[in-house]
Formats: C-alpha cells, sequence, structure tokens
C-alpha cells in the first residue's frame, strides 16, 4: 500500500542546530566549530595539515538566526525576530533567511525537530 505523503509549509518548519556541532559565543557574534572527519579529511589532516576542527565565524545577521534556533521558534517565528532585529533590511529578509537555512541544512549544521 502506498503512504500518504504529508506536505509541510516549510515556514512551520522548526529547526535545532545538530548535535554534531559545538558553538559559542563571543560579544554577540556566533562561533561554530565545525569537525572535519571522513576519508579525504583525514587524508588532508595527515599529508596537508587541515585541522581536525574548522571555526566558522557568523555574521551579524547568522548570529542572531542562529541564537533563535531553540527548538520552539518556526521559520515565520524566525524571519519576523529578524525583521525587528534588523529593520532597514525587512524587504530582503525573507530571502536572506530562507537562503541561510537552505545554506546551514545543506551542511547539515541544522536539522528539522
Amino acid at each position: 500500500m502506498k503512504q500518504k505523503r504529508v506536505s509541510k509549509n516549510f515556514m512551520d518548519s522548526v529547526f535545532v542546530p545538530s548535535e554534531k556541532i559545538s558553538w559559542n559565543q563571543k560579544d554577540g557574534i556566533v562561533i561554530l566549530d565545525i569537525p572535519n572527519t571522513g576519508f579525504f579529511n583525514k587524508l588532508a589532516q595527515a599529508f596537508f595539515h587541515k585541522p581536525k576542527i574548522s571555526h566558522i565565524t557568523l555574521d551579524k545577521y547568522g548570529s542572531t538566526l542562529w541564537l533563535l534556533l531553540d527548538g520552539t521558534n518556526s521559520v515565520f517565528d524566525v524571519v519576523n525576530a529578524m525583521k525587528k532585529a534588523f529593520p532597514q533590511e525587512q524587504d530582503r529578509m525573507l530571502d536572506r533567511v530562507v537562503t541561510f537555512f537552505y545554506t546551514l541544512q545543506t551542511n547539515k549544521y541544522i536539522s528539522i525537530k
């Protein structure tokens, strides 16, 4: 029997940071600590001195968004909070937030709760 596919509006989605990523905050800016795992990363670490952990510093927009990923805020809530935090960017905020969510999800830095 074929299962029904449940469609969910993206704006209702609630995201949380991946459990595999640690992060910290300094002066309001979030820094993600991304482990470089996998075969090719191990080779790069051995032969090219690539670090075992990369530190990715988010900008003010990314940091504000990241801090909103508490498991209760939907994408809709995040967009509205970002519009309030950056009123000069209101007209571009939806595109900015959706693009950032896409990037975070593609890189497996966040997942849907």
